[in-house]
């Protein structure tokens, strides 16, 4: 592997202009494939396997059209004063409201309170459903505007008017924000820590290039896949991520081979070789972490998984063909000003200065050899105590109860539940398949009679037949929240009446539903969790088996994974569900973890988390297989790689921290799960535990048994076989540099 990269880094070096415009082709294939390309139909969510998937393809089977609807506002009045809705000039001004919204161009229809029913019992409250002849993404601005304007106009009389639906939703997609943070940030500690603008800038560059590159094929391929917003938003997350960081390590190793007197080809083709390597391995790992998302079984974790592992791959090919090539290009301005100057003074004939060091990553190193127990009984009991909170874990998909106050669809979504029921807001729908009954109206009132006398169930509205009359649809409104234990525990009272239910009817029916799908799709991915854990782990730890050609350093870094996504986890639990410090991210409602976060964040925390682990070990181990006694091979780790993984790690972590202002839930909570286990593993687990744990193995942390040692393909990561002089064609003053 090392020889290989050796050559490529070298190839690329000597054909730097072929290289660059070779990648500048690719991204302006792909910016006019991707520009060019038709706007995305989005794929509604759907979620095989499950009860509430199985009886909506059911009703799109037997109600033809029924999904292809128009988007829809709900459109709630309330009363001031504790007046009623009902009341002479109340009902004058909702009725003129509901006339001023049907009188927008693409309005298909609007409904009469008064005559549907939809008033509260106490007549406080009463709602209208405005439905469109396009979907959402359809809507004019024309359209929207007059919503807003019919809206203002109904509160001038005195009523509380909101709307929520998705006619309400903020189409508008990402605005770059983050990625302007994260980008930002990035060339700070960049800067810092090589202290040159070009060596700065280089990584930047080309984890951009990248991230273009991926995001115009995202596009591109948005049309014909169906791909929903969210493939781009994490492709660009990760993508700019790992796209500065492997920059970044090979930046660096090319500064340090230039230090040991290399020429600029010798030095990029060693950097290439050995950083490479890691790099190669550590993307690998995190491929498989993102790609392994597809045996949940969820096509939208399917489609961000295998959109990040694109973006990671382009990544990688970049790193180990650009950056070579750039280097080329600017081969002394990456140096620090410092070096230039040494080189001058060397040319000139004067004398190099001695600029070795002891660093903060060899001074690190030694307090945790010197006191590894307590070292590691301290992180490890730091990590379990903020992984406590996740045995409250709770799932779910948070709606507009999730949104803030100061938008109108969380403010109709509170009127409606005060004036409704709590239950209002997350009604079940029961689909009964009566095409094998004797009568199928006298099936589908015996399945409304015995669901709508649960205990927990407040109303069931009149069955709707098809025009088959073979299928009937009725809702059913609990007494509890949407997200409340109790509407779970109603539902799995529903399915478990089913048999009797279904005996007495003689026909079949299924709960489906927002509400339903939500519960269903939370159980799904926790059941797959454990599945997905051994799969990932299992070819990780298999992939770092062959790396580093040891049986206890895969394992650790396993468990220092499961140690710091567990940890993450309980800190998400602790602000987004049970509140603490969510202020300060303006997070205003708490409520059940999204249940798509904890596997997302599994796989994409369990991929840099191994690329800390690579990047970290592989020269501990590089160093080893030197010669090195195992504690001192630790400290030299350390001193080599441990500045430039905390300036990874910052990087990441301000990446992913810049899109917890998304207005996306998920994102949102996404960014703030990333940014927290990226600095729990690169802080604790890799800096701490890592070097702990090594310490106290030994020479024991590097046993291989002969028979495994004998099948195990060897990768060579070390670059044992490119440990060499330097090659004999350098120039002269740099020949006697390399003797130096």
């Amino acid at each position: 592997m090392a020889a290989f990269l050796y050559r490529m880094g070298r190839l690329a070096f000597r054909r730097r202009l072929s290289v660059a415009l070779f990648w500048a082709a690719v991204l302006a294939a792909v910016g006019l494939a991707g520009m060019t390309a038709p706007e995305a139909e989005e794929e509604p969510f759907s979620m095989p396997g499950i009860e509430s998937q199985e009886a909506f393809d059911l009703m799109e089977e037997r109600f033809p059209g029924a999904a292809a609807d128009g988007a829809t506002a709900r459109v709630v009045f309330v009363s001031p004063n504790g007046e009623k809705v009902t009341a002479a000039e109340n009902k004058e001004a909702v009725e003129a409201a509901i006339a001023e919204l049907q009188d927008g161009t693409q309005v298909a229809s609007t409904v009469d309170p008064y005559e549907s029913g939809a008033v509260s019992e106490d007549g406080s409250t009463a709602y209208t459903t405005v439905t469109y002849k396009v979907d959402a993404a359809g809507l004019t601005d024309a359209s929207r505007s007059h919503l807003d304007e019919s809206l203002e106009h109904a509160r001038d009389s005195g009523l509380t008017v909101e709307a929520g639906g998705d006619a309400m939703e903020d189409m508008g997609g990402p605005s770059g924000t983050a990625e302007a943070i994260g980008v930002s940030v990035a060339a700070v500690v960049l800067l810092i820590t090589f202290g040159s603008l070009a060596a700065a800038g280089l990584p930047l560059l080309t984890a951009l290039i990248g991230v273009g590159i991926s995001l115009f094929a995202i596009t591109a391929l948005a049309g014909p896949l169906g791909l929903a917003d969210t493939t781009s938003t994490v492709a660009i997350m990760l993508g700019l991520a790992v796209g500065i960081d492997y920059a970044l390590f090979i930046v660096s190793r090319y500064r340090e081979e230039r230090a040991k007197g290399r020429t600029p080809e010798e030095a990029v083709a060693l950097a290439t070789g050995t950083a490479g390597s890691a790099v190669v391995f550590a993307g690998l790992t995190v491929v498989i972490a993102l790609a392994g998302l597809s045996v949940v079984g969820i096509p939208m974790l399917t489609e961000m998984g295998l959109g990040a592992a694109g973006a990671v791959v382009v990544g990688v090919l970049i790193a180990l063909t650009l950056v070579p090539a750039f280097l080329g290009f600017w081969p002394d301005a990456i140096l620090p000003r410092k070096d230039r100057k040494d080189r001058k003074d060397r040319r000139a004939g004067g004398t190099p200065r001695e600029t070795r060091k002891v660093n903060g990553g060899t001074r690190w190193a030694s307090f945790v050899l010197r006191r590894p127990l307590p070292v590691l009984l301290a992180a490890v009991a730091g990590l379990g105590a903020l992984a406590l909170p996740m045995t409250d874990l709770q799932l779910g998909m948070p709606g507009d109860e999730s949104k803030s106050t100061e938008t109108t669809q969380r403010r109709a979504y509170d009127a409606l539940a005060e004036g409704f029921g709590p239950g209002f807001n997350g009604p079940l729908t029961v689909v009964v398949d009566a095409k094998d009954a004797d009568d199928p109206k006298a099936a589908a009132e015996t399945v409304s009679e015995r669901i709508g006398g649960t205990e927990g169930v407040v109303s069931v509205s009149p069955a709707q037949f098809n025009e088959s009359g073979d299928t009937a649809v009725f809702s059913v409104v609990p007494a509890t929240a949407p997200t409340g234990q109790e509407t779970k525990d109603l539902v799995n009272t529903i399915r478990g009446d089913r048999p009797g239910i279904e005996s007495a009817a003689g026909a079949t029916f299924e709960v489906t539903g927002t509400t339903a799908m939500n519960i269903d799709v939370s159980e799904k991915v926790q059941s797959a969790l454990v599945p997905y854990l051994l799969v990932v782990v299992g070819l990780a730890v298999i992939l770092l088996l062959v790396v580093f050609r040891s049986v206890l350093v895969p394992l650790k870094a396993a468990v220092g994974f499961l140690l710091s996504v567990l940890a993450s986890l309980g800190a998400v639990v602790v602000v987004f569900q049970q509140g603490h410090g969510a202020d300060l991210l303006g997070v205003e409602t708490t409520g059940p973890i999204m249940s798509l976060m904890p596997i997302f964040l599994v796989g994409i925390v369990f991929g840099l988390a191994m690329d800390y682990e690579v990047f970290l070990v592989s020269r501990m181990r590089e160093a080893y297989v030197r010669g090195e006694r195992p504690a001192q091979a630790v400290t030299s780790g350390f001193e080599h790689s441990a500045r430039v993984v905390v300036a990874a790690a910052l990087i990441m972590i301000a990446v992913f921290s810049g899109f917890i202002g998304d207005s996306d839930a998920m994102i949102k909570m996404i960014g703030f799960g990333l940014a927290s286990a990226v600095l729990l593993d690169a802080f604790v687990v890799r800096m701490a535990i890592v070097p702990a744990v090594l310490a106290l193995l030994g020479e024991r942390a590097w046993w291989l048994p002969k028979w495994l040692d004998r099948i195990l393909p060897r990768v060579d990561v070390e670059g044992e076989a490119l440990a060499r002089p330097a090659e004999p064609e350098t120039r002269p003053a740099e020949k006697d540099l390399t003797r130096a």
